[in-house]
């Protein structure tokens, strides 16, 4: 079945036609407010595999492109994942991209742009990627800071598609669709997170995205009542702050 996504703009339309035109995209927005689904959902409307890699500082280019593994007293190749999208056809989804170690970085490059190769350079090969390969990252300019932020060099070789959380009215639908709870129970999560995210003086380092609602909504479908649902699930993941905690907690009252 089709991963389920609410479009909420053109972001289908323009990430289909940057397929076709071979064009790299960035998705940029919130922690949780649907980029990764997204891309799900277009790797299966264009019957693609999608391979997925979480970005972070300790991974290195060898870890991505692949490396040279002993077995059976054998010395074999194996492929990373960014090799085996290229090689296959695939989707390549870079999450948090951001995150990513400058080497890594470099070593995209010659994919981004109208040469869309890949150099292995461990295994003394250029790849050619074919017309179905697909080259997807996102980030959170809104989480990074400093000296890991997105180079302006690296964000021009890609076609932007900006994501936020949905209007009200969507985002329930989403929320009650996604989980299968009564609309109701749907809507006063997102009043409840409408609320916190308007919270600017609780200093967060990150609000309620909409996959805490989901995660919030399936406590409540298992028969936790819906304020120990949102301590839990919403409340908890956002803060240690015992006074932060005790405002949001508030707030969860309020609303339900």
């Amino acid at each position: 079945m089709s991963p389920y996504y609410r479009a909420t703009g053109r972001e289908e339309e323009v990430f289909l036609a940057a397929y076709a035109e071979r064009l790299p995209v960035l998705l940029k927005g919130p922690t949780g407010c649907g980029k990764s689904r997204f891309v799900e959902a277009m790797g299966h409307k264009l019957a693609r595999e999608v391979i997925t890699v979480a970005c972070n500082d300790e991974t290195s280019a060898a870890d991505l492109l692949g490396r040279w593994l002993v077995r059976g007293g054998d010395t074999v190749w194996q492929d990373g994942p960014v090799t085996r999208a290229v090689r296959e056809g695939a989707i390549l989804y870079l999450d948090e991209v951001a995150e990513a170690r400058e080497d890594v970085i470099v070593v995209l490059h010659p994919l981004t742009d109208h040469r869309r190769e890949l150099f292995v350079d461990r295994h003394a090969e250029q790849l050619q990627a074919p017309p179905e390969f697909q080259l997807v990252a996102s980030f959170n300019p809104g989480y990074r800071r400093g000296p890991k932020e997105l180079k302006p060099s690296t964000r021009q070789r890609f076609v932007g598609i900006d994501f936020t959380y949905p209007e009200p009215s969507v985002e329930a639908e989403i929320v009650a669709r996604e989980v299968g709870i009564d609309a109701a129970v749907a809507k006063r999560l997102v009043v409840l997170a409408r609320k916190v995210r308007s919270l600017s003086e609780l200093g967060l380092a990150e609000t309620v995205s909409t996959r805490l609602l989901v995660n919030a909504g399936r406590l409540i479908r298992a028969d936790v009542p819906p304020r120990v649902a949102c301590v839990h699930a919403v409340v908890a993941p956002l803060t240690d702050d015992p006074e932060i905690a005790e405002a949001l907690r508030d707030v969860v009252h309020l609303v339900f």
